[in-house]
């Protein structure tokens, strides 16, 4: 296995590793970039796009700031405000719910399966009811999110978004590329959002994001809505928008990273299942559903005593993260929605239970056994 000594310094996310795979095309694309001066909406800008639209099979992509933002232009679009419901996981990041809140809509937490972590759909449809027959809030949208990697269980979801008539939104942060049936979260969403946030599975060096959908009227929207509600020019705003542009050099970095993701995905689901092979014995491995492909953003487990194992993970140079350790619904600025809210048994004892392991595609072997080696040693 090698010396112990030197497992002392893990990263959790190697993006060193990534960078040194494409460092001279990443230093390439800036050159350019700082060539021709377009750091605003420059021709990488519209490349990226072209290429994630191929990479997905969709057929018109929204490059944006952030993940965040992603997030709020189709909700934007879709004129979603004060009265109106949209369903989310409580088990997610703040951001999953925040852009429902920011435009005055009410989100109403929906508890997530035991096994994959994912939106429940019976839980979903029941939550749906609740809000229908109370009558104060008209229901909406569906925010799914694609959690640790693994796609939702869309077959599910899009049937009890079509019978209630709601906007579904795959918030494909952890999870771009994930394909169930060999199909991306976009055959099923109306709109599928993903971030570019460092640590996402395809990151850049900053912020970014992108809305990938099929409906050419939802895209013009948002086309308009991330340059401050463009119309014809810049002086002829036709509707309030934001700033909400993907910087040109970030563009050329992604471009770049999509070039070698596939091979990446790959290599995340042969570490995945060495961890899995290596664990299984003592520990509740992750739950990939049937023809899914992940692409394991995160590797978690759910354990008892999640303390006293990271204690002992970190006293041999483990690192290992939480995921959430406070569920959205339980956090000041959202317990306003409480009124609304059902019960979430599920969610409320996976965040006492999950840790996370390092992952990344350019985890040696050798590390990796030593990491299975000293959890083994735990039981």
């Amino acid at each position: 296995m090698g010396n112990e000594s030197a497992m002392k310094n893990i990263p959790f996310i190697d993006l060193q590793a990534q960078k040194a795979r494409v460092a001279d095309q990443i230093e390439n694309s800036i050159k350019t970039v700082l060539a021709h001066g377009k750091f605003i909406m420059g021709p990488e800008v519209f490349e990226l796009e072209k290429q994630l639209g191929q990479f997905s099979d969709a057929k018109h992509v929204v490059s944006c700031s952030s993940g965040t933002d992603a997030l709020l232009l189709p909700l934007m679009a879709w004129e979603i405000g004060p009265g109106d419901a949209v369903f989310v996981p409580s088990f997610t990041f703040a951001s999953t719910a925040e852009m429902v809140a920011l435009l005055g809509a009410t989100p109403i937490f929906v508890d997530v399966l035991p096994d994959t972590f994912n939106v429940n759909p019976a839980e979903l449809t029941a939550a749906i009811e609740r809000i229908s027959q109370d009558g104060q809030l008209t229901p909406k949208a569906v925010i799914a999110v694609d959690l640790f990697g693994q796609i939702a269980d869309y077959l599910a979801l899009k049937p009890i978004a079509g019978k209630y008539n709601l906007k579904l939104i795959a918030d494909a942060a952890q999870g771009y590329g994930s394909t169930l049936g060999g199909r991306q979260a976009g055959d099923w969403a109306d709109a599928v959002t993903t971030s570019f946030f460092p640590a996402k599975p395809l990151g850049c060096y900053g912020d970014g994001g992108a809305v990938l959908t099929n409906d050419e009227a939802l895209a013009n929207t948002m086309e308009s809505l991330r340059i401050h509600g463009k119309g014809t020019d810049k002086y002829d705003n036709v509707r309030i928008g934001i700033n909400g542009r993907l910087d040109t050099m970030q563009a050329g970095i992604l471009i770049e990273k999509l070039a070698i993701y596939q091979d990446e995905i790959i290599k995340r689901n042969q570490v995945a299942s060495r961890y899995n092979e290596g664990l299984k014995q003592n520990y509740n491995t992750p739950h990939v559903l049937d023809d899914v492909v992940s692409t394991w953003a995160q590797y978690t487990l759910i354990v008892d005593d999640r303390d006293n194992l990271q204690q002992n993970l970190k006293e041999q140079g483990i690192p290992t993260a939480v995921y959430y350790p406070k569920p959205l619904h339980q956090q000041t600025a959202y317990k306003k929605y409480s009124d609304f809210q059902g019960a979430l048994p599920v969610t409320e004892k996976l965040a006492n239970k999950v840790v996370s392991l390092p992952m990344h595609p350019y985890l040696e072997e050798s590390v990796q056994d030593f990491i299975i080696d000293k959890l083994n040693g735990l039981v």
